[in-house]
């Protein structure tokens, strides 16, 4: 079974040059993380690197990602949202699939660390993504 799985991922990283498996089309654009990559570069905005160690920010970012994580109804993309939280004050950032979904995600953070300590950078998917 192992030399099965091994010899798979070897093929697929030949095939599709991804261990996953996962090729792309030829025919489409590759993606265009620009707009992101400057939005992650700016010092002023915070990254998941930046969060704090003291155990009061460690805490909030716990109790956010579990609540988060415990609503079944949200896409894998929502439980995957980054949580930066920096003396109390949390930041959401990354990709959902819907409206519904970034506020979902916001109100889960508001209930943990209040409403005027959470700043909401979620962007929502376009369907093309």
């Amino acid at each position: 079974m192992q030399f099965a799985r091994t010899l798979f991922m070897s093929l697929a990283l030949i095939v599709c040059g991804s261990a996953l498996g996962v090729c792309q089309d030829p025919a489409s654009p590759p993606p265009d993380n620009t707009k992101v990559n400057e939005r992650d570069r700016n010092p002023n905005q915070p990254t998941a690197d930046q969060q704090k160690e003291n155990r009061s920010d460690r805490d909030i970012t716990q109790q956010i990602r579990k609540a988060i994580v415990k609503d079944k109804a949200l896409s894998t993309d929502a439980h995957n949202v980054k949580i930066v939280t920096q003396n109390g004050t949390v930041t959401l950032k990354g990709p959902v699939r819907s409206e519904e979904e970034k506020k979902a995600v916001e109100a889960k953070a508001a209930e943990v660390a209040g409403q005027d300590k959470v700043t909401n950078q979620i962007e929502v998917k376009s369907s093309n993504q």
